[in-house]
């Protein structure tokens, strides 16, 4: 897999940074992107150089399609074409739906649903000028079941999934794949307590007996970059030990 550059959204910590990990174990080249925290972004780019390729952080929100754009030509400026991209970054805040207002909406199809946009028609086109690329977006078990309190983030990932679908059809005859990817509980780094709580209860449900790590969903992302993954195209994958709801 080398001569080749994947842009990773949300890949500070968790499975953003595991996802860039295993591409870099690939000899994948990265532009690792983050919002917030720049040095938790340094230091997955470090583990990655230690892998032998080259990293470019890129800082920015998703969300904005200004900003989406901006980074976009920066890493082209630095790499030429990008052609893997990994849409991982996302929001999942809760409230009741009758106390939201339209920010709170708006907010979370920013980045859950509209980033994917975004950054898919800023870097389409250098993939399909090279007949080669790969997107994975990310859907969920929100997408899947839905849940109380998040309907947004509900009706984001099913976008997401539409989105997968339509460009799968699309740009299939340009030689390029594009996947989402429905993570189950995974074990992971929160700051907020009560969602690692949350994560945590959700083990009783999960038939294969333990929750899923950040390395299990990187591993299954790499597969669907690489050259193996090639026939598998416009598909929503659950990875989730078997759990239902």
């Amino acid at each position: 897999m080398a001569n080749h550059t994947a842009f990773v959204t949300g890949a500070g910590q968790n499975i953003g940074r595991a996802i860039a990990l295993a591409l870099a174990k690939a000899g994948i080249d990265l532009v690792i992107n983050g919002y917030r925290r720049q040095d938790i972004c340094d230091e997955t780019a470090r583990m990655c150089e230690d892998l032998g390729v080259r990293t470019l952080v890129l800082m920015g929100d998703v969300g904005s399609g200004a900003q989406c754009r901006a980074m976009a030509d920066a890493a082209r400026e630095a790499f030429g074409t990008i052609d893997i991209l990994i849409n991982n970054a996302a929001i999942r805040p809760s409230k009741p739906f009758l106390e939201m207002d339209d920010e709170d909406w708006h907010r979370v199809m920013n980045v859950d649903l509209d980033a994917a946009f975004y950054l898919s028609r800023a870097l389409l086109g250098g993939m399909v000028d090279g007949g080669w690329g790969r997107i994975v977006n990310f859907a969920g078990m929100n997408a899947i079941n839905g849940y109380t309190g998040r309907a947004p983030v509900s009706a984001a990932k099913h976008g997401v999934w539409g989105l997968t679908k339509a460009l799968a059809k699309e740009f299939g005859p340009k030689g390029i794949t594009v996947n989402c990817i429905s993570p189950g509980p995974i074990r992971s780094e929160h700051e907020d307590p009560s969602m690692t709580a949350h994560i945590e209860a959700q083990l009783s449900k999960i038939p294969l007996g333990r929750l899923g790590e950040p390395d299990d969903i990187a591993a299954l992302t790499a597969f669907l970059c690489s050259e193996g993954g090639g026939f598998v195209s416009g598909q929503m994958i659950a990875a989730n030990g078997a759990a239902q709801s």
